[in-house]
């Protein structure tokens, strides 16, 4: 069974951008994960393309990481423009439907790390400007917003500024990769739906970037969803799309109406998938073998598309 792909988050503009030993650097068609030549095999897709930066680790002499940052949006937007006929950006729920419709893919401009940006609060306006619509706190180190679930440490005066900004504009909180302190810290403050774009469920395999039960259920309270992540780590020893299921059918059993889990497979930001998934074109395994371990249609149609459109719905609200 076929369904479309709503993937809340991908890490291909760096890939394009920063590697080009693995073939073309075309979006349209290359040697990683994502392209779309592979996902218009779809019945439909949109994809929220991460722009990722992070203070952890050094950059080239002489490059800053705002250059670096603002020529990733120059790819996006270039690539784009290219293939206009396969892909167009979307910015609320209603363009994704509106390019389905027209047998258009949709990309989403997120935000992986707001190092790109100097943490700052103040700046996100532009962002939202250009289209971003979801935004993590940073990504594994600790900053001036956050602490992450490497380093540990709680949520600055910064950080509520930044969380509080962010809901005002539209933009989503992400709490992938922050610490467990912080996320209660922000679950304590925030006024909107909150998600975790790439992280799995802690109870299936722990480890600090998956979810607990607890706060999962914290999400499912705020309206918000969690993206099911293919990174191998995350999911477990020697993982295969069982191994993926199970994860998916336990936040299941903490969210049995099925309208808080999604798809956010960290793919081109990992370097290896689990045995049977290989790349975009592969969700439809995904699908067939949740179907064969007891989901109906209706329930994989929404982790599939219709909870992360409906997510991307409330940045409008």
């Amino acid at each position: 069974m076929n369904f479309p792909v709503f993937d809340l988050h991908c890490d291909t503009v760096t890939e394009l951008l920063g590697r080009d030993l693995k073939g073309s650097t075309s979006l349209r068609s290359n040697q990683l994960h994502i392209d779309l030549e592979r996902a218009k095999t779809l019945p439909g897709y949109a994809q929220c393309f991460g722009f990722w930066s992070t203070t952890g680790l050094p950059l080239p002499k002489g490059i800053k990481i705002e250059e670096i940052f603002w020529r990733q949006v120059s790819l996006l937007q270039d690539a784009l423009d290219k293939n206009k006929d396969l892909i167009r950006q979307a910015r609320t729920g209603d363009d994704v439907r509106k390019n389905l419709a027209e047998g258009l893919m949709s990309a989403i401009f997120t935000i992986e790390g707001p190092a790109n940006i100097g943490f700052d609060p103040g700046k996100l306006q532009k962002l939202h400007n250009l289209g971003f619509r979801i935004s993590t706190l940073g990504w594994n180190e600790q900053n001036c917003l956050t602490g992450s679930q490497q380093t540990g440490g709680g949520l600055t005066k910064q950080g509520r500024a930044y969380v509080k900004e962010c809901q005002r504009l539209g933009i989503l909180v992400d709490v992938s990769h922050i610490s467990d302190e912080a996320f209660w810290q922000i679950m304590d403050i925030t006024e909107k739906p909150v998600i975790a774009s790439h992280s799995n469920s802690r109870s299936v395999c722990d480890v600090a970037r998956n979810l607990t039960d607890d706060m999962f259920k914290a999400i499912c309270a705020t309206g918000g969803v969690a993206g099911f992540n293919m990174c191998p780590p995350f999911v477990g020893e020697n993982p295969d799309l069982n191994m993926c299921c199970d994860h998916i059918l336990h936040f299941l059993e903490l969210d049995p109406d099925g309208t808080h889990v999604a798809l956010g497979g960290d793919l081109d930001g990992i370097s290896e998938t689990p045995a049977g998934f290989d790349g975009v074109q592969d969700y439809p395994k995904l699908a067939q073998k949740l179907l064969e371990r007891g989901l109906d249609e209706r329930t994989v149609q929404n982790i599939f598309w219709n909870n992360a459109l409906g997510v991307i719905d409330k940045c409008s609200i």
